[in-house]
């Protein structure tokens, strides 16, 4: 099934003026079109410090409206990439690249790297982006009406998202018919009591509804681990069927009342959290092996500079035995040692944050204590440690997978973010093409970025020596990802004054620069 998308066709307001939309035509139109998408992004504003309390209200239940327009022509935008990304250009079923599992049905006729491109032009995640191309299609496929309302500024994008996630997986005839009945007064009711109708009627008009949501649910369950906003903490949480989940909150509750009965002075917040993590974790049981640790340290030459017998704070200098028995020395005045059954790994990175080399803390001492092979009895600048040098096989060796996987730590492509336990490690360029084994020629890619920089056409992957990754879409869009701890490089030129003669960053009189 090939994908076709629908455009509508309504007045767009912007800065006070109605202009009417128009993608296809001539070449003019499309010339004409790009011209006035290439214009600099304005938003109309009026003089806030002089309107009245009625005049504001006026002016936020039109900043509501235009919101909501523009979400409307964003799903439209979305539809025309997707349009431009179809599936026949995929691997096909049977030849190699060619996905095991099967395409994903929300987005048919559309080709699986197409929410990695959209996911990099919107400068969000994949799963952010895949939501919002689903969200489209449904407004094209079961909810045109409400598109249409909410294009037109009569209906809120956070109302016209519940009827979306209440309908989404409804037949499409079914959906409309709830959509008939909702719309007209979808604007006066509360969002809770929205939802609470939308799935009242869709209950009412299919019986089974509930059960093929929650199938679809189950089938996009997952664990996820996320930063909480407080210091130091985060958010493991889980997506259960309800009885199940009911169930394990029982047993935590249960559990850290006992507890709290025992006489255990923290809060219960506390001991329910303790609860749980001692449920996952299961300290008391040595009937399976340990789960081992891995720590990773990380210096720079210019913090060992003040005990080596080189210039150790200029950049590039090698990385000599005087170096790493100074290392060495403070790992050993702090304690460092390596778990049980685990391991301490050492990364070495010039100033700024470019890693020079790594290795662990037994081949360290080895190294510490053999020196240089030219001048073993002399405290010489001789490098002892470097990055790994190039393979003349398509095959990384073990010192290069540890000197990416270390420089990398999770996958490059810009907006994913994969750990790096589930990333390949990749030839930027080719080897097939020329592309070296060498560590400024590879990089961590997990599975499905992987496949896409193989198998989709018209991506661009470039790499520095230091590690930076360079990814331009088909649609022509650039994003860059330095290795974790890497800074962005300095600005080139101070920015430009404004008309005052002061930075627009710090005006005159502190407000806000608007």
């Amino acid at each position: 099934m090939l994908f076709r998308a629908t455009f509508l066709s309504y007045p767009v307001r912007r800065l006070g003026v109605v202009q009417e939309v128009a993608v296809r035509g001539s070449r003019f139109e499309g010339a004409l079109a790009g011209a006035l998408g290439a214009r600099p992004v304005r938003v109309s504003r009026l003089p806030v410090e002089l309107l009245s309390d009625d005049q504001v209200a006026a002016e936020l239940a039109r900043v509501q409206a235009r919101r909501a327009m523009e979400a409307g022509y964003e799903a439209e935008l979305v539809l025309r990439l997707a349009e431009l990304r179809p599936d026949c250009d995929d691997p096909p079923p049977g030849t190699p690249g060619a996905r095991s599992w099967k395409p994903d049905p929300e987005l048919p006729g559309v080709s699986e790297f197409f929410p990695a491109e959209l996911a990099l032009v919107l400068n969000c995640g994949r799963v952010a982006a895949a939501k919002l191309a689903h969200r489209a299609w449904t407004f094209r496929e079961s909810l045109p009406g409400t598109w249409a309302a909410l294009a037109a500024g009569d209906l809120d994008e956070y109302r016209a998202r519940i009827l979306v996630e209440v309908l989404e997986y409804a037949d499409p005839g079914l959906a409309r018919r709830v959509e008939a009945r909702l719309l007209p007064e979808a604007v006066q009711l509360t969002a809770g009591r929205l939802r609470k109708r939308a799935l009242e009627l869709l209950l009412q008009l299919d019986p089974d509804a509930a059960e093929r949501r929650r199938e679809q649910a189950q089938r996009h369950a997952d664990v996820r681990l996320e930063p909480s906003p407080d210091e130091g903490m985060a958010r493991l949480t889980a997506d259960l069927p309800a009885e199940v989940a009911a169930a394990c909150h029982a047993v935590i509750d249960a559990l850290a009342a006992m507890l709290k009965a025992d006489g255990d002075p923290r809060p219960i917040g506390q001991l329910h959290t303790q609860v749980a993590a001692d449920l996952i974790l299961r300290p008391w049981d040595d009937s399976r092996p340990p789960v081992t640790a891995h720590l990773q340290i990380t210096a720079t030459l210019a913090s060992l500079a003040g005990s080596s017998t080189g210039c150790g704070a200029v950049n590039g200098l090698p990385i000599t035995a005087a170096h790493l028995r100074d290392l060495l020395a403070r790992l050993d005045a702090l304690g460092v040692q390596a778990p049980d059954g685990g391991s301490v790994t050492v990364a070495l990175t010039d100033d700024d944050g470019t890693l020079r080399a790594t290795g662990t803390l037994d081949r360290l001492r080895r190294l510490a204590a053999h020196g240089c092979t030219q001048h073993p009895d002399e405290q010489c600048d001789c490098a002892v440690l470097d990055r790994p040098t190039a393979k003349d096989r398509y095959t990384p060796s073990a010192a290069q997978q540890a000197f990416i996987r270390t420089r990398d730590r999770s996958c490059r492509f810009p907006t994913c973010g994969q750990r790096i336990g589930w990333a390949d490690t990749d030839h930027v360029i080719p080897h097939a093409a020329g592309g070296a084994t060498d560590c400024a020629n590879l990089c961590c890619l997990c599975r499905s970025h992987h496949r896409l920089k193989t198998f989709a056409r018209g991506w661009r992957f470039e790499m520095g020596a230091d590690g930076t990754l360079t990814v331009t879409t088909p649609s022509g869009i650039t994003r860059t990802t330095r290795p974790p701890g890497m800074p962005p490089p300095a600005p080139t030129a101070d920015p430009p004054p404004d008309v005052a003669g002061q930075s627009p960053a710090c005006p005159g009189d502190h407000r806000p620069p608007f």
